[in-house]
C-alpha cells in the first residue's frame, strides 16, 4: 500500500512532514539498504519505489550516496530534485549538473547511468507519472516557487553511461 494513499496529499506535502521526513527517512533507508544490500526499503515497503544514486561530490570529487524516490519511462529513471520543497536545490541535483555521469543501485544491482536535465516540454509529459509516485511534489513546487523562485529540476537517468 502507498504511503500516498494512506495519508492525504496536503499532509505529505506539508511542512511539518517535511521536517520530519527530511531527517528521517533518507537516513533510516540508507542504513536500511546498506545492511541488507538493496533488498529491503522502508520507502519500498510503503509502495514507494526507492533507488540509491550515487554521484560525485562537485567540490570533493568524493563519492555521495542519496536515496530517492523515481518513476520510469522506458528503461530510464526519472528523479526530482525538490529537496523536500526546500528553497535550495539539492546537493545531489548540483553533483549532476556538475557530472552527470552517476550510478543507480536498484535491488542489489549497480546501474551507470548519465543524467540529463528536462526542459520545460518534457518535464510535462513526465510530471504526471512523478505524481503517481509521490502527490507531494505539487505542494513542493508552489513551495518552492513562494519561498525561492527557483524551478525544481527534474532528470532523466539514461542507462548505459
Amino acid at each position: 500500500m502507498r504511503l500516498s494513499r494512506i495519508l492525504p496529499q496536503r499532509l505529505v506535502g506539508s511542512p511539518a512532514f517535511t521536517a520530519v521526513g527530511k531527517r528521517v527517512f533518507p537516513r533510516l533507508d540508507l542504513a536500511l539498504q546498506r545492511v541488507t544490500r538493496g533488498r529491503v526499503s522502508l520507502t519500498a515497503a510503503l509502495g514507494i519505489p526507492l533507488l540509491l544514486l550515487e554521484t560525485t561530490g562537485r567540490r570533493t570529487g568524493e563519492p555521495r550516496v542519496t536515496p530517492l524516490t523515481y518513476a520510469t519511462q522506458g528503461t530510464d529513471f526519472l528523479v526530482v530534485g525538490s529537496n523536500w520543497g526546500q528553497a535550495r536545490p539539492p546537493a545531489w541535483a548540483l553533483n549532476l549538473l556538475a557530472k552527470p555521469e552517476a550510478v543507480v543501485s536498484l535491488h542489489g544491482t549497480r546501474i551507470p547511468v548519465t543524467a540529463k536535465t528536462l526542459g520545460q516540454a518534457e518535464r510535462a509529459e513526465v510530471w504526471p507519472s512523478l505524481l503517481e509516485v509521490w502527490p507531494a511534489y505539487d505542494e513542493y513546487v508552489v513551495r518552492v516557487q513562494a519561498t525561492s523562485g527557483r524551478e525544481i529540476m527534474v532528470f532523466r537517468l539514461q542507462r548505459g553511461a
